[in-house]
């Protein structure tokens, strides 16, 4: 949508088809438009017979009617009025909620890299405040625009009929707010991209900083990221100063104009009146309402339009995440259930950036049940291979196999189940810690955790918590140490009984007691199965049944902890570096 548009129709269609599922509740919408657009005109209609025919002629009992029948038009207006305030919000609230399940739901298949490249804040406000502001086009701008249309053409309509001199007059005025209106519209449609340019870079930032406090504190950022803080949120109140700017202009404009026009009718029509003309005091009176009726609307559908414009631009923001191709191809017909484990990588290669390999041409072989350790020096490529084995991202050539079968022909999810991943970083919810270990899956039951807990050795430290497994661990599980969360990671991997297991081992950070309770959940979890583990201790490399040793990409060498130590190579000098020391404690 270029940003001077004033509107996008083809942008306008797409959002249009969210409707489809509630046709009948849309239709009725715009059929309480219709009707609201009918009653608007009856009441001046019947002003204006009030006055005419019972208070010029003083016919109490007429008037008496007419009062009578103003009050039934009255009452219609409130029940159509209800019904489409109601079920237009009612369409609004409906449509945002399918938009963000399917946005929620397509953001949880992109790739890591899309994640890579994408700010959090950003993301989250095109989830929660876009398509929050997406529902006022339905409930504040579509449907309340078209009622608007739709009773000043019943209103113009009514005045040609009733007299085409006064109508004349109100016409005459219509160009000077049409055409301000239109300027008005361009500019806000600028103005609003702005802003939402603007909200986006605020929640980037605060949410930003919210979760690297520490490093804030820990560095003395305070000053200086606050006048980052001041310099966006300056930034952010000029965006909307700009649409205040606007709006001040364009009201009083049409406020001048619309008075002038009931000035211009009150004149003319009088002078036709006090000369016994065509003009009655009746129609005086209700053209002086219609004016106003007429003129109100076009003042509103500015306002409207603004909303308008705010939720296409919110809209397109929507969209352009939701045509993001951004997704690992899940083309694979084949279910891996119960794994042998027999692992196979055949010349892989691999870049998170274009012509930037990270991983070059690398073959290795896991034997079903077998440890393999993975060492190397930081940025050997290590992690790589755990993205890669759960297809986290995408390999630029090679092949790599599990029992003999490409991961490309297993479908996603068959793989990732198959597959339990420790992490170095260890994530979790502001839940229990049964909910973090589960992951709110019913078919593991509290008994099942209860007794993998006790199985690896990790019961002892739940049961000191208050609470149990039913302790809350805040916010990325700041409630407890980093060892505690890497216990709760190996419990998580465990219960979910993977054929695979792969352990990026972060013990350099907790304390000895911590430690051990690791090593001893390491060898629980390990046992039987397949495992890949980024070794960080020497008692890990030790055990392992292979070893592969990397270096800037490529498999330098691999063998048992002995072998490797008699080729004096990659590996020994590794040793010496960060294990000899370890050893001879």
């Amino acid at each position: 949508m270029a940003s001077g548009k004033a509107f996008d129709f083809k942008l306008f269609k797409r959002l249009l088809a969210f409707t489809n599922a509630y046709r009948l509740v849309y239709y009725f919408v715009a059929f309480t438009a219709v009707v609201m657009s009918v009653l608007a005109i009856l009441r001046p209609y019947f002003l204006q017979r009030t006055i005419d025919e019972s208070i010029v002629p003083q016919d109490s009992s007429g008037l008496v009617f007419f009062i009578s029948i103003m009050l039934g038009v009255l009452l219609l207006e409130v029940v159509f009025q209800f019904s489409f305030i109601f079920y237009a919000n009612w369409l609004g609230q409906h449509i945002i909620k399918d938009m963000r399940i399917k946005l929620f739901s397509l953001m949880m298949r992109f790739k890591m890299k899309y994640y890579d490249t994408s700010s959090v804040g950003r993301l989250t406000t095109r989830a929660v405040n876009d398509i929050e502001t997406i529902s006022s086009i339905f409930s504040q701008g579509l449907f309340m625009i078209i009622a608007d249309l739709l009773k000043m053409v019943a209103i113009a309509a009514f005045m040609l009929y009733q007299s085409w001199l006064l109508s004349l007059i109100v016409f005459a005025i219509l160009p000077v707010i049409l055409i301000a209106t239109r300027i008005f519209q361009r500019a806000m449609k600028v103005a609003f991209e702005e802003v939402r340019a603007q909200v986006a870079n605020l929640n980037s930032f605060v949410q930003e900083r919210i979760t690297g406090m520490k490093i804030v504190q820990i560095f003395a950022r305070e000053d200086t990221e606050y006048k980052q803080f001041h310099a966006i949120n300056e930034k952010h109140k000029k965006a909307w100063i700009k649409t205040v700017w606007y709006n001040s202009i364009f009201f009083p404009i049409a406020e001048m104009a619309s008075s002038v026009a009931i000035g211009l009718l009150v004149w003319f029509g009088g002078l036709n009146a006090a000369q016994n003309g065509v003009i009655t005091l009746g129609l005086i009176v209700a053209f002086i309402e219609l004016a106003q009726m007429l003129f109100r609307p076009l003042r509103q559908i500015a306002d409207k339009f603004n909303t308008l414009q705010m939720g296409m631009v919110a809209a397109k923001r929507v969209f352009e995440i939701l045509d993001t191709s951004s997704h690992i191809a899940n083309e694979g017909t084949q279910v891996l259930k119960n794994p042998k484990g027999a692992i196979a990588f055949k010349n892989v290669s691999f870049g998170y950036i274009e012509g930037e390999e990270v991983i070059k041409d690398i073959s290795f072989t896991v034997n079903p049940g077998d440890t393999v350790a993975i060492v190397g020096a930081t940025g050997a490529g290590k992690s790589t291979i755990i993205n890669l084995l759960n297809r986290f991202y995408e390999i630029n050539s090679g092949e790599i196999l599990i029992d003999g079968v490409s991961i490309k022909e297993y479908t996603l999810s068959s793989l990732r189940e198959q597959i339990g991943v420790v992490l170095q970083d260890v994530f979790l919810f502001a839940d229990t810690i049964h909910n973090n270990i589960s992951l709110n899956d019913a078919a593991i039951s509290a008994q099942q955790i209860e007794e993998a807990a006790t199985q690896i050795g990790v019961s002892k430290f739940i049961d000191s918590l208050p609470g149990k497994f039913q302790y809350n661990v805040k916010e990325r599980g700041v409630m407890l140490s980093s060892g505690q969360r890497q216990l709760i990671a190996f419990l998580r991997a465990y219960v979910s009984n993977p054929g695979i297991l792969i352990l990026d081992e972060a013990t350099s950070s907790v304390d000895s007691y911590s430690e051990e309770m690791i090593q001893i959940a390491t060898e629980k979890v390990t046992k039987g199965r397949t495992s890949i583990v980024i070794a960080h201790r020497l008692a890990t490399i030790k055990k392992a049944d292979k070893i592969l040793v990397m270096d800037a990409g490529k498999i330098m060498e691999s063998g048992t902890h002995q072998e490797l130590l008699r080729l004096d190579g990659y590996y020994r000098t590794l040793y010496d570096v960060q294990f000899a020391s370890e050893e001879a404690l």
